[in-house]
């Protein structure tokens, strides 16, 4: 396996899952040409009511997101990035139920990441990749907090 800290990783991250939601019933085995090819652009791995695994590929910035319900886990595999977490968000608009996007942030914290690092986002604080390499790749993990009813 090209990247062998991603099977710990993913097993680790989805066994904290099991506490935010019910749990999938089904093994899920994500093969590695799936996997390869999603980094190409970056790609969904598996998605479900617990967790979403994607392939992040990125070749400059991004923009800020905020989920109100997800807690996102990033593993950097290739690349370095400004990653800014917190501060305000500037003209934020609703993209999906509890889903938020921004040109920009106000404030908040640059982190310098590099291959090897990792990253845990929870709910509510605004992120956003400010400058990248090309090639900058990641796997993220997001786990979904269903909110009260």
């Amino acid at each position: 396996m090209k990247y062998p800290a991603i099977a710990l990783f993913v097993s680790l991250s989805l066994t904290g899952s099991l506490l935010a939601a019910e749990p999938p019933k089904d093994v899920v085995v994500i093969d590695h040409t799936k996997v390869a090819a999603a980094f190409e652009k970056g790609g969904v791995l598996e998605v479900n009511s617990s967790y979403r695994v994607q392939a992040g590929h990125r070749e400059g910035p991004g923009i800020v997101e905020i989920h109100d319900y997800d807690t996102d886990i990033f593993y950097i595999i290739d690349g370095t990035a400004t990653l800014v977490t917190g501060g305000k968000a500037i003209d934020s608009k609703q993209t999906g139920r509890g889903e938020w996007r921004a040109p920009r942030t106000e404030g908040g914290t640059p982190h310098q990441l590099t291959k090897g690092d990792i990253v845990l986002i929870p709910p509510g604080i605004p992120h956003w990749t400010t400058a990248a390499s090309n090639p900058f790749d990641y796997l993220v993990i997001k786990i979904t907090r269903k909110p009260a009813k």
